[in-house]
Parts: C-alpha cells; sequence; structure tokens
C-alpha cells in the first residue's frame, strides 16, 4: 500500500496541473463571492465558513475524474488488482494519495483564503479544524464515487451527482462547527462520519473497482 501511495505521488508530480488547476479554482470561485457581496466585512465574515466549505468540496471534485480512470484507459487497474493488495486496500491507497495531493493543498490554501474573507483569526483554527475530517470524508467518498461511475458512459457528469449529496451532511456540520457558540457537538459528528466512512468506503470503493474491471 505505501508502494503504491508512493507511486501515485509520483503519477501527481509528472501531472501537477491538475491539482494547480483544482486550488486556482478554489481561490477564483471564493473571490468570486467577495466580489458578488461587496466589501462588507460582516457580511463577509458571516458566510466565509460556509464559502470556503462549499469551495473547496466543488474544487475537490476536479481530479476525481483521474483517480482510476488513466489507470483503467491503459491497464494498469487490472494489475494492481492482481498485485495481492486487496481491492479494498487499492481503494484506500488512492484515497489517501487524493487527499494528500488535492484535500492538503485545499487545507493549507483555506486559511489564508479566510482571512482575505475577513474570517476572524481567532475563527480560523477551527475552520482548518473541520475541515481536515471534511477533507478526508470527500476524499473516501469521492473516490467511492469514482469507482461506481468508471467505465461508465458520461462518468464526469454522474460521479458529482452522486457525490454532492453524500456530501451534504458533512458540508451542514463543517459549516455549524464554525458558527455555532457550542462547535464540539459538529465536530463530533464530522469525526463519526469519518470513522464510519473509513472502513465502509474502501470498501464498496473495491467493488466497485473489481465490477469495472470484470
Amino acid at each position: 500500500m505505501i508502494r503504491l501511495i508512493a507511486r501515485e505521488l509520483r503519477l501527481f508530480l509528472r501531472h501537477a496541473t491538475d491539482t494547480a488547476a483544482a486550488l486556482l479554482f478554489f481561490v477564483i470561485a471564493a473571490s468570486l463571492f467577495a466580489f458578488a457581496l461587496g466589501p462588507d466585512p460582516r457580511t463577509l465574515a458571516d458566510i466565509a465558513p460556509a464559502i470556503i466549505w462549499v469551495c473547496a468540496l466543488l474544487a475537490a471534485l476536479l481530479p476525481l475524474e483521474r483517480l482510476f480512470g488513466a489507470d483503467f484507459e491503459d491497464g494498469s487497474l487490472d494489475i494492481l488488482l492482481l498485485s495481492g493488495l486487496p481491492a479494498y486496500g487499492v481503494a484506500l491507497a488512492k484515497s489517501a494519495a487524493h487527499w494528500l495531493t488535492t484535500g492538503l493543498p485545499l487545507l493549507i490554501i483555506a486559511g489564508p483564503l479566510a482571512m482575505m474573507l475577513r474570517l476572524p483569526l481567532a475563527g480560523i483554527p477551527l475552520l482548518l479544524l473541520s475541515l481536515l475530517p471534511g477533507t478526508l470524508l470527500l476524499s473516501l467518498l469521492g473516490s467511492m464515487a469514482a469507482a461506481i461511475t468508471l467505465g461508465a458512459r458520461r462518468s464526469a457528469v454522474l460521479m458529482p451527482l452522486i457525490t454532492l449529496p453524500l456530501m451534504i451532511p458533512t458540508v451542514i456540520f463543517g459549516t455549524a462547527a464554525c458558527t455555532s457558540q457550542h462547535p464540539m457537538a459538529p465536530l463530533l459528528m464530522l469525526a463519526a462520519m469519518l470513522a464510519g466512512a473509513l472502513p465502509l468506503a474502501p470498501l464498496a470503493t473495491g467493488l466497485g473497482l473489481r465490477s469495472a474491471v470484470e
């Protein structure tokens, strides 16, 4: 599994433009909200967590199409599934690589972007704390949707339609953690959802990969 993650990171270095495009989309989309709402600091600060969450969710969807697609097209996926690593192990390694190359950069950029949106400095650590399980959940659920739609016609359209409804509870609790006076409850809900998705999503993703290659 470690070798597979290392392989994915090497491929990321060769195709870094995909992640760069996702990060650029994240910054531009969040900036558009600032231009549309005007320079009022109070208005921006009130909805800054929601803006960051929604834009991060949409940006992280962009590289998912290549997560399994390139390996499926050149036959590498068949070799990975025959390598001795279980299908859920391949899925977990791919999800981890997606988070390291997309979720983690989004998490790093979210702090400066929140400052641009006039979020108080005291609220930025809480925003990043909520985004940590949120981006992990997105990688797990997004990988599952990518595997389910692998090889399907118009998979680029189907994948967001599957992923976005699954991420609605994550966005709700993630935003609530940043705006509620009692953030511990939403954070615990995010942790509980991550604890449930961590074993179940790779299993579903592995089944999707098996079905695609067969």
